[in-house]
């Protein structure tokens, strides 16, 4: 222990210790503040198998630096790493709006407002619905295949995926003697990097190639030891593939030799050997493919061929782990947690296995590290891992919940900054989506639909039953003011500014007055994928509930960014006027919160897509405190849909319900979520290799269930910083340590016994007042103004705008949920210290 450890451990030994140990507080608060170099055991942080891939491509471990993805298979005889490069998509810079939009619109509304729903939804295709592409699609680059002569009869198999380091490890015996492959993506050097090795002298043999499914390609030797894959990306839906891209690999070994064919390297009784690949492209941005990229490929790998491969690896894990070792999470564990990953999931929904739920949580961290790193591209549908030419909804991005998604966790679970590239991307439609704007709606601002891609297109897609929805633009755009909720990044809200009043300049256009409502609508619109059978089997509507809540945050967002970076104030005052006229809430006859304007849900609709509890989570219109009556019809509408849907669906339940401050239901979903896939009747949940199955694949339930497993344990939306929203029995004692919540306040440690706040360390990045809400009564160690809180939050980062009163419906019966007793305090906090709180005597 060093000096300063100990006069830490001192001070925290000079106040009362009852409740809680202080040998793991010491630990744990050393540990998230930096003091410790290490995060949580590295046992904890494993997924293992005691059995190859095999041909199934989700049994294999992922691993990426955020643009370049491997899978490995860890199979013996031939091993396979399937390889992806960020921005390997197909097509070239396009657009695809429709111009014949303009003049349909007027007639579209009509109909809608007559309640003609499919007629109007047969105009909106022929009419408003893109008559070019529909999105390109994110394409492999191809698999690196080692084959080694007579690796078949095997014992001791073992593979595993450390997200501890962020490297994959597999080993096995032949005839006595133990070979191991080590890889993994390097986030310091841009390569994926492979060592073979073996406990006896000379027994490395294999023969190593380099394949691919793109038809215009060219495979060759050409260098010394070196495979040159080349391809160009496929035509697409009218659109020429035209982004170009070099995958080189280049291999050295101790002792043994290396001979060449036309397109293998084949290395014979070697000590060891170390392959290296780097994959770049001619993609500079969504409109410039003016890149080299066989020269930025050789670039990459001559910067780090030379190095010794344990720098390589060093540099690698320390950059992996600054990022992931700001979060701990421990929820204890079983002799469940002892068996293979496998079996763990099998067994997950059935028996007591804490750690798995950890482990799935920072599994969730892992992805996003390895997918989404700033300068790249944003996390996909699938992440950045993918092995079809022709992948399910084209692996691009679904702006009507998915993408969205895979973001969730960013801020919440201290990651702030791989929020970059999807931050970035929805400054980029901001560009493009103005064009959409102004020539099919005639508007303002900026839009964009239910889909985008690499080419950042915000035309609409698929058809008007999904694609007619125009809130892509309103959701994202949300994501840039939460992230200056969570840093305070002033410099940031400014370069965004642009963007958020784009997006409220559109709606300011687009409302138009409901003939049969006192309201302004957006019309055409949906509810997200959904149709009630009182309309014709049509999602086409006008003032859908989603709708209305993302106008809402939209017009609010824009007010609160202005009013920060003291902005002009005419156009607020219109936007104050407008946001006055949306239609309210709803709280429909089954005691549900209304999907659509008109009381049409049904009870027994178990729809994947509960669009209209946006307002409950991301958003924070729906209250427990503020809004007790729609936080009721919210449950209300939950119970109704059910539990078991799409893998992703139910990642999305995990934080809808944790904001409902059922820590039981929550885990429940978690359970159900964690259950192998073809188990769920008519619904999701997850591969052997932890993947989220829609199914198929689908990376966004990952990341959501993160996110819920997040909102759980801390919720700083609604006013306040919550601590223990909504800790489930089967997790009713632990510690996690660098959450973050809104305000820039950083929960150090927190930790909780038979679900009572024990003891937890707060930091102040901004400064500013700190208001807690916790379950039980606490006080201050040290000194300062720790009291009972009163009144509105005076800390502007959790300024709330007021949510209109619901329209109730006659025949509803609804009664207002009772609540947990919880305890608010203040506490003014100086920017850069720190507070810890425990448990009152």
């Amino acid at each position: 222990m060093s000096v300063s450890h100990t006069l830490i451990y001192n001070w925290f030994s000079n106040f009362s210790t009852q409740g809680f140990n202080l040998k793991k507080w010491f630990y744990l608060v050393c540990l998230c503040t930096g003091c410790l170099s290490y995060g949580q055991q590295s046992n904890d942080l494993k997924l293992w198998y005691d059995e190859p891939s095999g041909d199934t491509w989700e049994n294999a471990l992922p691993i990426g630096n955020g643009r370049l993805g491997a899978m490995v298979y860890g199979n013996v005889g031939t091993e396979i790493f399937q390889l992806n490069e960020h921005a390997v998509w197909s097509g070239s810079p396009n657009r695809n709006d429709n111009p014949n939009a303009l003049e349909a619109l007027p007639k579209v509304r009509e109909l809608i407002f007559n309640g003609e729903y499919k007629a109007a939804e047969q105009l909106a295709n022929d009419k408003i619905i893109t008559k070019k592409s529909h999105g390109q699609m994110f394409q492999p680059v191809g698999n690196l295949e080692l084959s080694f002569p007579n690796h078949m009869d095997y014992e001791e198999y073992y593979r595993e995926l450390d997200i501890s380091n962020a490297t994959s490890k597999t080993s096995y015996k032949i005839d006595g003697i133990t070979y191991t492959r080590e890889a993994f993506v390097s986030l310091t050097d841009r390569l994926l990097i492979v060592r073979l090795t073996a406990d006896q002298p000379g027994k490395i043999s294999f023969t190593a190639n380099l394949t691919t499914p793109h038809t215009d390609s060219k495979i060759e030797i050409n260098g010394e030891n070196q495979i040159s894959l080349w391809g160009k990306t496929s035509d697409h839906e009218g659109v020429e593939g035209k982004v170009e891209f070099n995958a080189l690999m280049r291999l050295k070994t101790e002792n043994g030799t290396i001979t060449q064919t036309d397109t293998s390297l084949k290395v014979e009784n070697a000590n060891d050997a170390i392959l290296m690949i780097s994959i770049a492209s001619n993609f500079n941005s969504y409109q410039d493919l003016n890149g080299d990229e066989n020269k930025r490929a050789k670039t990459y790998l001559d910067a780090g061929f030379d190095k010794a491969y344990e720098l390589l690896k060093s540099n690698h894990i320390k950059k992996y782990q600054e990022l992931f070792n700001r979060v701990v999470l421990d929820f204890g564990s079983t002799e469940a947690s002892k068996l293979p990953t496998d079996e763990r999931l099998a067994n997950f929904r059935n028996t007591t296995d804490p750690s798995f739920v950890a482990l799935y949580f920072q599994y969730g961290r892992y992805l996003l590290i390895s997918s989404s790193q700033p300068g790249g591209q944003p996390a996909n549908l699938q992440g950045i891992w993918n092995h079809r030419m022709k992948p399910a909804w084209d692996s691009k991005y679904t702006i009507n919940i998915n993408a969205e998604m895979n973001y969730w966790p960013a801020e919440r679970t201290n990651l702030s900054e791989l929020h970059e590239p999807f931050l970035k991307m929805v400054q980029e439609l901001s560009i493009t989506g103005k064009e959409t704007a102004k020539t099919m709606y005639g508007a303002r601002g900026w839009m964009a639909h239910h889909n985008t891609d690499i080419w950042r297109i915000t035309g609409p897609i698929d058809g008007a039953f999904w694609g007619i929805w125009n809130g892509g633009g309103a959701w994202t755009s949300q994501h840039l003011w939460e992230h200056y909720l969570y840093t305070g990044d002033t410099t940031f809200l400014k370069s965004v500014f642009p963007a958020l009043k784009g997006a409220a300049e559109f709606y300011a256009d687009f409302l138009v007055q409901h003939p049969n409502y006192p309201y302004l609508v957006v019309a055409p619109g949906n509810s997200p994928e959904n149709a009630p059978e009182a309309h014709q089997g049509s999602s086409i509507t006008a003032g859908s509930t989603m709708d209305n809540q993302l106008v809402f945050d939209v017009f609010n967002t824009y007010i609160q960014a202005a009013e920060v970076l003291e902005k002009e104030s005419t156009f607020i005052d219109s936007l104050k006027v407008l946001r006055s006229k949306l239609p309210p809430m709803q709280i429909g006859k089954h005691n549900q919160l209304q999907e659509w304007l008109d009381d049409v849900d049904s009870p027994e609709d178990h729809h994947r897509h509960i669009s209209h509890l946006y307002g409950l989570f991301p958003s924070n219109q729906i209250s427990p405190y503020r809004t007790p009556k729609l936080f009721a019809a919210a449950k209300n509408t939950l119970l109704q849909r059910g539990d078991i849907s799409t893998g992703w669906s139910m990642g999305w339940k995990v934080n809808w319900w944790a904001k409902m401050q059922d820590g039981n239901h929550a885990y429940k979903l978690i359970k159900d979520q964690l259950t192998p896939v073809g188990i769920n009747r008519g619904g999701g949940g997850t591969y052997n290799n932890l993947f989220d199955a829609h199914p198929p694949f689908q990376i966004d339930g990952n990341f959501g269930c993160t996110s819920g497993i997040s909102e759980m344990l801390l919720q700083s939306s609604d006013g306040a910083v919550h601590l223990l929203p909504a800790v489930p029995d089967a997790l009713d004692t632990g510690y996690v340590g660098g959450l973050k919540a809104r305000g820039g306040f950083e929960v150090i440690a927190l930790e909780w016994k038979n679900k009572k706040l024990v003891v937890a360390t707060i930091k102040s990045n901004l400064g500013g007042n700190l208001r807690l809400r916790v379950p039980n009564e606490l006080e201050l160690v040290g000194t300062g103004n720790f009291k009972q809180a009163e009144g509105s939050n005076p800390n502007h980062f959790f300024k709330i705008a007021q949510t209109m009163n619901p329209l109730i419906s006659k025949e509803a019966t609804l009664e207002e949920l009772s609540l947990v007793p919880t305890f608010l305090y203040d506490i003014m906090t100086e920017k850069g210290k720190t507070y810890t709180f425990k448990i009152k005597n």
